[in-house]
């Protein structure tokens, strides 16, 4: 039976022109190395900044927020458009509402997480 899955990684990634076509080579944390399509790789990864110099698990916080961040954006600009305004359902708009709180909540608790993490740093 086939399924669908959601990938949640970090990985090294460069650009990279391969036989003529816009790309970039990506390297996995065991070392293995493949390159991706330019749209392709966009559709399923974004940019962290450079965050080798943080724990493990504190990537994964800085990941979070990142992608957090990024539907927030997309959550937001549907909440402006005609499609949200058009909406019959007053239930569905007041949840959607609840929603982007809620989300942005989340995203100031791991931004003061990862402030932590800088003070921890300057600290050591």
């Amino acid at each position: 039976m086939t399924q669908q899955y959601v990938g949640t990684k970090i990985v090294t990634a460069w650009p990279e022109n391969h036989q003529g076509r816009d790309g970039y080579a990506v390297q996995y944390a065991d070392g293995y190395t493949s390159w991706s399509p330019k749209q392709t790789f966009e559709e399923a990864y974004r940019p962290l900044g450079s965050v080798t110099h943080l724990e493990p698990w504190q990537q994964r916080v800085v990941a979070e927020l990142v992608e957090l961040k990024d539907k927030i954006g997309k959550l937001s600009m549907f909440m402006q458009s005609e499609s949200f305004k058009a909406l019959a359902d007053g239930q569905a708009k007041h949840l959607l509402e609840q929603q982007y709180m809620c989300m942005t909540s989340y995203a100031e608790v791991l931004q003061e997480r990862i402030s932590l993490f800088k003070t921890a740093a300057a600290v050591a």
